[in-house]
């Protein structure tokens, strides 16, 4: 089996992973709510994408006191 001849400095290394860190998550506010929405994706409180009702949410309902 082969051995490498020379050992890869600290600096080589991070410099190669330095791409494999995760970019920041970009939010958007939804058009009719306002809540913040990942950007190219139906709001999950609402439903709308684009000004238009893509999903239907279920509303939730508090039990009745007995």
């Amino acid at each position: 089996m082969s051995v490498p001849k020379k050992k890869r400095t600290k600096g080589h290394v991070r410099g190669r992973r330095s791409h494999h860190a995760l970019d920041p998550l970009v939010l958007a506010k939804c058009s009719k709510c306002g809540k913040a929405v990942e950007a190219h994706a139906a709001c999950g409180f609402c439903g709308n994408y684009k000004g238009k009702e893509v999903l239907t949410i279920k509303v939730k309902t508090k039990k009745e006191a007995k």
